[in-house]
């Protein structure tokens, strides 16, 4: 007979009857403002504290759970201002736990209470922590969202041009692919600089243009208003310094990298020579910094083999990190990147199936990848194209992103390379597959299937 848990109701408190799986376990209401901490009742006579979030009150913070004899703290990832206490915490070894403030749903909303059912939550072990890479991750994950919110605004500053240029019915945009390339920029400098004629701008071709002189020249002619020029000017004055920032966090990012525990030296085994064109995967820079090589040593095997991930290796090593022992198996790695579906059973009935909402960077990255196929003569983009007729779009890119996060999964936690040639295992044994398909619907039929006879060389 199962024994129920009796709810008893204090002044400011709640108290259960309950087996204790972390007798040491604290929960705290994280707060822009203030931060709720609750330990167990019998550890002080004032259960129940408030803090500041100032760096000397979450100091005091610490010393009081230290005091109290408490070994791990639970509270919710409430936007970033977790962070702070989670750094203190781990520094003091107190084993922060971070939790998807979904999982604690409660009657209960004063942040007094709050604290308390977290508290109690963690204290039997109903609450599972979020995943946190090593701190070496986390400086390298910080600085790529930061470039690429560097990207985002400079992309911004380029439209700012682009509407310039259409104000005064130069079409140089719509002549060029890229207004930010060689040709591009070199027009846009000499506008600010006070060229107006057509013909001389046209001069600055590049060589590699399609574009003719003379459609550039004719693309160039247009109203030279006052107000319109200031504003291109300004917008391509900020472009230039958000790409000058943008190059500085390029260089912050290869120390970091360089920095970051190897686990495996190409001296030991040389990288496999790469017959694709070379780029810089998202990290330009002037030394001769290789990110392929840099992603060698993170991972410990070639990321870039695998079709879509060349571009991605680094965005995936700041938001996963190389350690896959956090994930016993690939179908926990798959659910925890919400790229698989998931299933509302209760009374052994399925309620409910579908794809779980989800905003994850890492399940973000493999879509990239998974997109960047549909063109791919690889066996990846095979796959893809045939997902994408019996799924839909949107559904083969899922399941393709999730194959290529198994794929992700077994080459870093086992260690091996990419080897394409198992994908002819797979084909043949599809092949079986359709064949015995199509036999049995032919029996069902009432036909037999017969072979065609190959024509005589």
């Amino acid at each position: 007979m199962k024994k129920s848990h009796t709810r008893v109701k204090k002044e400011k408190g709640i108290s259960f009857d309950r087996p204790v799986l972390e007798p040491n376990a604290a929960g705290i209401d994280v707060g822009s403002r203030q931060m709720f901490v609750s330990v167990p009742p019998d550890r002080d006579s004032q259960p129940v504290r408030v803090f500041d979030v100032f760096t000397d009150d979450l100091n005091q913070l610490a010393d009081w759970l230290e005091g109290c004899g408490v070994t791990t703290v639970a509270m919710e990832s409430t936007g970033v201002y977790w962070i702070p206490l989670f750094e203190i915490l781990e520094q003091r070894k107190l084993r922060p736990c971070l939790v998807d403030a979904r999982h604690m749903k409660m009657w209960m909303r004063t942040d007094w209470q709050e604290c308390q059912w977290i508290q109690y939550l963690h204290s039997v072990g109903l609450l599972r922590p979020a995943f946190r890479p090593a701190e070496e991750v986390c400086a390298v994950r910080a600085l790529m969202r930061h470039r690429k919110n560097l990207v985002e605004m400079a992309s911004q500053h380029v439209q700012h041009m682009h509407k310039a240029l259409t104000q005064m019915n130069l079409q140089i945009h719509h002549v060029l692919s890229d207004l930010t390339g060689v040709t591009g920029m070199a027009i846009v400098d000499a506008i600010v600089d006070g060229e107006r004629d057509a013909s001389e701008l046209a001069k600055l071709r590049d060589p590699r243009t399609k574009a003719t002189t003379e459609t550039i020249r004719k693309s160039l002619i247009g109203n030279w208003r006052p107000e319109h020029l200031f504003a291109l000017k300004q917008s391509r004055e900020c472009y230039s310094m958000y790409q000058q920032q943008i190059s500085a966090c390029d260089r912050e990012i290869e120390k970091l990298l360089q920095a970051a525990p190897s686990r495996r030296e190409p001296s030991d085994k040389p990288l496999p020579p790469n017959k694709k064109r070379k780029r810089n995967n998202g990290i330009e820079s002037e030394s001769a910094f290789s990110v392929r090589t840099e992603a060698y040593k993170l991972f410990g095997v070639d990321l870039t083999q695998v079709p879509g991930l060349a571009q991605n290796v680094l965005s995936l090593y700041a938001e996963i990190g190389s350690d896959m022992s956090r994930w016993a198996t690939p179908a926990q790695f798959v659910s925890w990147l919400a790229l698989c579906p998931d299933n509302d059973v209760s009374g052994g009935r399925t309620l409910w199936r579908g794809m779980r909402k989800c905003k994850n960077r890492a399940a973000a990255i493999f879509r990239m990848a998974a997109y960047s196929l549909h063109r791919s003569l690889t066996p990846l983009g095979d796959y893809l194209r045939r997902m994408k007729g019996r799924l839909g779009p949107a559904g083969a890119i899922t399941a393709t992103a999730r194959k290529i996060a198994v794929i992700d999964y077994a080459m870093v936690k086992n260690q091996v390379p990419y080897d394409e040639t198992r994908w002819a295992e797979y084909e043949a044994l599809r092949k079986m597959r359709i064949e015995a398909k199509l036999h049995r619907q032919a029996r069902r039929l009432g036909y037999q299937l017969v072979p065609l006879q190959q024509p005589a060389s």
